[in-house]
C-alpha cells in the first residue's frame, strides 16, 4: 500500500451573480465533486482555502463547506487580485488533504466558466 502524504487539490467553479444562495450552492457543488472524484473522505482533510474573484462579496464561500458538512477543519476565505479581463465571480479552492494518491493521479476540479482556467485537464 502506498504511503499517504500530505497533498494539495485545486478547484475553481463560477456563478452567475454575486448572491449569497448562489455562492453557497456553487461551494457544495465544488466540493462534493472534489471529494467525489478523488476518493477524499472528510477524515483526510487538513484546511481548506477559499479565494473569490473581487466582484463576489455577498457570502463567504466557507459557508459553503459548513453546509457540506465541513466545519471542524481550518477555513479561510481571501479575495483574489483584481487583474483585467480575468474571469469573473470565480470561486477557488485549494484544499489539502492526506492520501497515498500520488500528485499525477489527483483529479483537479473546475466547474461552470472556470473550465477555462484549465483547458488542459480531463473533465
Amino acid at each position: 500500500m502506498a504511503e499517504r502524504r500530505l497533498r494539495a487539490l485545486r478547484g475553481a467553479t463560477t456563478t452567475t451573480a454575486d448572491d449569497a444562495d448562489e455562492i453557497v450552492a456553487a461551494t457544495v457543488e465544488l466540493l462534493r465533486e472534489m471529494m467525489g472524484r478523488n476518493g477524499v473522505e472528510h477524515d483526510d482533510l487538513v484546511s481548506i482555502i477559499f479565494t473569490t474573484t473581487p466582484d463576489l462579496h455577498a457570502e463567504f464561500p466557507a459557508l459553503g463547506a459548513r453546509k457540506a458538512g465541513i466545519s471542524d477543519i481550518p477555513l479561510l476565505c481571501s479575495q483574489e487580485i483584481d487583474v483585467p479581463g480575468a474571469i469573473e465571480r470565480c470561486i477557488r479552492v485549494l484544499m489539502h488533504l492526506y492520501t497515498d494518491r500520488d500528485y499525477s493521479a489527483l483529479r483537479h476540479v473546475y466547474l461552470g466558466d472556470a473550465r477555462q482556467l484549465r483547458t488542459d485537464l480531463p473533465e
